[in-house]
């Protein structure tokens, strides 16, 4: 009669013991997912943003093939002008 108490006891510690494992493990479980699906979202913004820059910079390539954004660029930077154009000099420009 003691002997099958005791295996009953000794059974219910086990499965209890079994029990709070499997918790904790499912627990544990669900805090690396969420911290992983928090990382991916972190990244697929991170992509987002970087396709949308590289989309620009693509498209600031293209633009500088151009021959009226060489032109813009050697009047910007050069102070280059057209045979025939007065050059107007901006004094606010060179007081920064």
């Amino acid at each position: 009669m003691v002997n099958g108490i005791l295996k009953k006891k000794t059974k219910y510690c086990i499965l209890g013991v079994l029990g709070i494992y499997l918790t904790g493990t499912l627990i544990n479980q669900q805090i690396i997912m969420k911290r992983q699906k928090n990382n991916l979202d972190g990244y697929t913004v991170e992509s987002k943003k970087l396709k949308e820059e590289n989309i620009k910079l693509q498209d600031e390539i293209e633009l500088s093939k151009t021959d009226k954004y060489i032109e813009k660029l050697a009047r910007e930077k050069l102070g280059l002008i057209k045979d025939g154009e007065t050059p107007v000099i901006d004094e606010s420009v060179n007081k920064k």
